[in-house]
């Protein structure tokens, strides 16, 4: 991973436009090739950034021309970084992260999903739970009814961020030609607005699961 602080602007241009104007930030140049542009404040969220695939050009600072990045995606959307200043920059070695150890409802759920894909849909097959990428497993790969693949993304309550975890998934499992093509769907017990509304967007496919009725359990007062 690599950590720049500089005095930035940023523009992105692609489905829309935005621009965010020059300013100390922090940019993050992951080994994923995802580049993300964050502020001193904000929470966890970057202020912008370009999800992999992408590529990423510097332009050197030369006499009164400041430095730059230019970040593309497969999508021809860019995100341009004009520094002109860099107070630190620095790459440190990770290693392979284990992967988030989930909580007993969210593997649970996962198990008993497994075990009951009739409720994606009839003929649906599972080819295995924890299915290993190179930037962390997989909840659960299985077949639809036509044979094609899907990859679910698990989640107790989902938001953005599990969209973007399975996009990058989606991503990278397309790449190979004995997978793609390669479907999503992002399951949880709550799914927020914006993240379905997003995942949407991109194709993914949003089930609402009901954690009681999948182990079993009877509501009191309903019928049936």
């Amino acid at each position: 991973m690599r950590l720049v602080i500089a005095r930035c602007s940023v523009d992105y241009d692609g489905r829309l436009t935005a621009h965010l104007p020059s300013a100390l930030r922090l940019l993050i140049v992951k080994a994923d090739g995802s580049v993300l542009v964050h502020s001193d404040g904000g929470s966890y969220k970057p202020l912008n950034w370009m999800s992999p695939p992408c590529r990423l050009t510097e332009h050197p600072a030369a006499g009164d021309e400041p430095g730059k990045w230019t970040v593309t995606n497969k999508a021809g959307e860019t995100l341009t970084i004009t520094i002109t200043e860099t107070v630190s920059d620095t790459s440190v070695d990770l290693g392979i992260d284990p992967g988030l150890v989930k909580d007993g409802v969210e593997a649970h759920l996962q198990e008993l999903l497994a075990e009951q894909l009739h409720l994606l849909g009839d003929g649906w097959r599972l080819i295995r739970r924890e299915y290993p990428t190179p930037i962390g497993p997989v909840d659960i790969m299985c077949r639809d009814d036509s044979g094609a693949h899907v990859a679910i993304e698990m989640k107790r309550h989902a938001g953005i961020d599990a969209v973007e975890q399975l996009t990058r998934y989606l991503e990278l499992l397309n790449r190979d030609p004995l997978l793609s093509p390669v479907q999503g769907v992002l399951a949880a017990q709550t799914i927020k607005l914006q993240a379905r509304t997003l995942a949407e967007d991109r194709g993914i496919r949003c089930v609402v699961l009901d954690y009681d009725a999948m182990r079993g359990i009877v509501r009191e007062g309903t019928l049936f």
